[in-house]
């Protein structure tokens, strides 16, 4: 009988978290859909730390990120969070997403924005 509570209790915990998870990410999307960059990402941030044993949540939630930093006019932060994408989800459908992002980026004129400086420390 206890084992049989045990385990009911840990579904039921399973799906409380799987439903906070959702709802993070669905207000994430109502807000950049209301053009609320700020409130999106707050959600997106807690629904990452939501989704840290679903790996493969992450790409969709960094695409969501990179649009509205790119929205906030922020375009070596978004430039970044694109490649992030596509060099730690190379086969997925928002890597094709952010490669696609970038492109337009460039296209708009902010193309090197993405490039690694080499920064040298001053000497004292």
């Amino acid at each position: 009988m206890r084992i049989l509570l045990i385990v009911l209790l840990l579904v039921g915990l399973a799906g409380c978290n799987r439903y906070s998870f959702d709802h993070h990410l669905n207000s994430a999307y109502e807000a950049y859909d209301r053009g609320e960059c700020e409130a999106a990402i707050l959600s997106l941030s807690k629904a990452e730390r939501n989704s840290r044993s679903r790996r493969y949540m992450q790409p969709e939630i960094s695409l969501l990120r990179g649009q509205c930093l790119e929205r906030q006019a922020l375009f070596v932060d978004a430039m970044q969070t694109y490649q992030f994408i596509t060099s730690q989800y190379p086969a997925s459908e928002y890597a094709y997403r952010a490669r696609a992002r970038m492109d337009t980026l460039r296209q708009l004129g902010h193309e090197g924005v993405g490039v690694a400086v080499k920064v040298n420390p001053v000497k004292p």
